[in-house]
């Protein structure tokens, strides 16, 4: 593939001369998103960006590179398949950060850090023995590079770490893996549930009311995509006691509305959409390393599967 007019969905010309000296081999546009114009897209050989313009048309160009991890806002523009566009995704620290965002919560917990500061407040001494990680059983959802790294974090600690994936195809760090229609067979005896999944056909509102039916006090994480969560049967979930704690960093609509109840729970925690920010100098080192791979004709680990959706 020949790549050489590169249009930037944003003004980082500064930003990519530290990983580009040599700019002048290529041509760059740098523009911001609300600019660029069906003239830039005919100019363009490859589009690059956080979102596609309002004006965004697949017959234009060659290659979309997403700044970031989720392609939802791309895979939304029908016609990939048809324009033989290829279509790739951000692959840097995101496991690292989201590992450490999960582990902080789940030691807040295992370290009664509530019921502490509660007793302070009270000036009442009452002693709690902490748990330990090493006695914790948690299921990931998801078991791609983020959820591998997640596993390995907690794997690290000992505690028991399964997981949940398409094809139940075993993977380094996972006690086990199954696929999603063998979960009640893993869920019952679990402490903590992560999900790292993308939003696919198949995901969509997955953690459903019957799914959720199947847990037992369990903690539940979603870091992965806030649509793959019905809101209304974890409400019911947290009700029943099903679920002790949410720890929500993605919601269905972001950002989370303000007439939501979500906000008022106790037992949910929101974050907003931090677990696994993008750095633009990580995204545009990602997209570097992307173009030498294609311009060398080296596997692309981070090309999307359109029919897996991620």
């Amino acid at each position: 593939m020949n790549i050489h007019n590169i249009l930037i969905a944003g003004e980082y010309q500064k930003e990519f001369e530290a990983y580009f000296p040599n700019m002048n081999q290529k041509e760059f546009r740098f523009l911001p998103v609300e600019s660029i114009t069906e003239h830039d897209l005919d100019w363009a050989d490859a589009y690059v960006g956080f979102k596609p313009c309002a004006n965004f048309q697949l017959s234009k160009i060659k290659w979309v590179h997403s700044f970031n991890a989720g392609v939802n806002n791309y895979l939304d523009i029908e016609g990939w398949k048809e324009n033989h566009v290829l279509l790739t995704r951000t692959i840097c620290s995101f496991g690292e950060r989201i590992s450490e965002y999960c582990l902080s919560y789940i030691l807040k917990n295992l370290q009664y850090h509530r019921q502490f500061q509660q007793q302070q407040q009270n000036k009442k001494w009452d002693q709690r023995t902490p748990k330990l990680l090493k006695d914790v059983s948690i299921i990931i959802f998801g078991t791609g590079a983020i959820g591998q790294e997640v596993a390995k974090t907690f794997t690290h600690f000992g505690s028991t770490v399964n997981g949940v994936s398409e094809s139940g195809k075993q993977k380094e760090y996972f006690h086990k893996i199954v696929p999603i229609n063998s979960v009640s067979s893993i869920i019952e005896d679990t402490d903590w549930i992560i999900s790292t999944l993308p939003l696919t056909q198949q995901t969509k509102q997955l953690f459903n009311n019957e799914i959720f039916s199947q847990m037992k006090s369990v903690g539940f994480i979603n870091v992965g995509r806030g649509a793959t969560v019905d809101e209304n049967a974890l409400i019911t979930a947290l009700d029943s006691g099903n679920i002790h704690t949410a720890i929500l960093d993605v919601v269905e609509i972001e950002p989370l509305p303000e007439d939501s109840i979500l906000w008022l729970r106790k037992d949910v925690i929101i974050t907003p959409h931090i677990s696994a920010v993008t750095e633009l100098n990580e995204a545009i080192l990602g997209f570097a390393q992307t173009l030498h791979a294609i311009e060398s004709n080296h596997p692309l680990p981070n090309e999307v599967d359109f029919d897996k959706g991620y």
